[in-house]
């Protein structure tokens, strides 16, 4: 018994550490990440540059996930990769004030290809702690949604204050904190990442057919969140919102992920993975809709309250879909697979689409095919749906 109550408590510690770090990376990551793409334009680079080059960058980090997988697995150094993966991003943000366009492209990709990891180790250590200490995943990953929305906001403030290029400097600051928070947790976490090698794991997972669907329509739903993520900020200036409104306007839609998060896991208990994710892409596709046929910036703040039913419940479904999907042994192998495919492929399409269609088109065109993608990728969870109720 006293064995129990000591793994207990640990597993409670860790799991403060996990949601401080979960934080200060949101924290992090909202101040800096949505004034990105303004950032570098404000520097001299056209929209539909700004679109390649972040697709560039997505997909050497795609190309890079496997050799990261094989560092943690081979040496298990789990901490120091993403350690490494928080504060060389934020040190590589300073030289963005460099204005020459190969600087900007080498700082980005070499920030990406380090940030990538970033996620599916985080994760994979947030799931296995939740469930050591019987809670949700959601509890952990909604803290990250806290910090983002108040980073937003207060982007949004600090902007209003000083120069979009001394943004690095807060960014800096947070997340070297939230480097420091990594080197905190116990030697023991460094178990949760994946047992069973990539190549492994690949050829197990690609021969699931509801999975790999799932893969496809993570593409066709996630790249819409480029709108979202790297030209929103761009969009509602160009309807005319000011720096402190689209400050109001992130502090909206992170702090929706916070209850969406918390509710996930009632939500998937009550109607299943399945029907969570196609419940989420539906609200993606009306959401990209209203901004289509509204563009005005008092309705971009409001129809912000969706983020949290669109994004925050699809990505906790989903992690959650991942994990039960990939079992225990190749967990983290699972989670690098959707992250590289909802976070980089998706990126990739996105920002290339979306860049493209925002500077040819203007931001309408962009939300009206954001709009169609949400749909197509509703329809394939639709049939994934389908297929899980009638399996045995």
């Amino acid at each position: 018994m006293e064995n129990v109550a000591v793994v207990a408590t640990e597993a409670k510690v860790e799991l403060v550490k996990l949601r401080v770090l979960y934080l200060l990376t949101g924290l992090a990551g909202g101040m800096f990440n949505p004034y990105l793409t303004t950032l570098l334009v404000h520097q001299g680079m056209a929209a539909n540059y700004v679109g390649v080059m972040m697709s560039i960058g997505t997909l050497l980090s795609i190309l890079v996930q496997p050799i990261w997988g094989l560092l943690v697995d081979r040496f298990r150094q789990t901490k120091l990769v993403l350690v490494l993966s928080i504060s060389v991003p934020a040190i590589m943000s300073y030289f963005y004030n460099i204005e020459l366009f190969v600087v900007m492209v080498m700082v980005y990709t070499l920030s990406i290809i380090f940030q990538s990891t970033q996620s599916p180790i985080a994760d994979s250590y947030a799931v296995s702690a939740a469930r050591k200490g019987q809670t949700s995943y959601g509890t952990v990953r909604s803290l990250g949604s806290l910090g983002t929305a108040l980073g937003g906001y207060a982007g949004g403030l600090y902007l209003s204050r000083f120069e979009i290029t001394q943004l690095w400097m807060p960014f800096l600051a947070l997340s070297l904190a939230g480097a420091f928070t990594v080197l905190t947790l116990s030697k023991r976490s460094e178990g949760y990442s994946a047992v069973v090698p990539l190549a492994q794991g690949l050829k197990v997972l690609f021969r699931n057919r509801s999975f790999l669907l799932f893969l496809i329509a993570c593409i066709f739903v996630n790249q819409t969140l480029t709108a979202y993520n790297s030209f929103f900020v761009l969009s509602f200036k160009s309807a005319g919102g000011s720096y402190s409104l689209v400050g109001t306007a992130l502090l909206l839609a992170s702090l929706t992920n916070v209850p969406s998060m918390l509710l996930a896991a009632k939500i998937l208990r009550r109607i299943g993975h399945e029907q969570t994710l196609l419940l989420a892409a539906f609200f993606y596709a009306l959401r990209w809709a209203i901004q289509w046929m509204f563009p005005i910036p008092s309705v971009m703040v409001g129809i912000q309250v969706l983020h949290g039913l669109s994004f925050g419940l699809f990505y906790v479904a989903a992690v959650e879909y991942v994990a039960n999907v990939s079992g225990r042994e190749m967990q983290a192998t699972g989670q690098s697979i959707f992250n590289m495919v909802f976070v980089g492929v998706g990126g990739i399409v996105g920002n290339l689409l979306n860049g493209y269609l925002f500077y040819t088109g203007g931001a309408q065109v962009m939300y009206l095919a954001c709009t169609i993608s949400a749909l197509i990728g509703a329809g394939m969870l639709y049939w994934i749906n389908r297929i899980a109720k009638m399996s045995p």
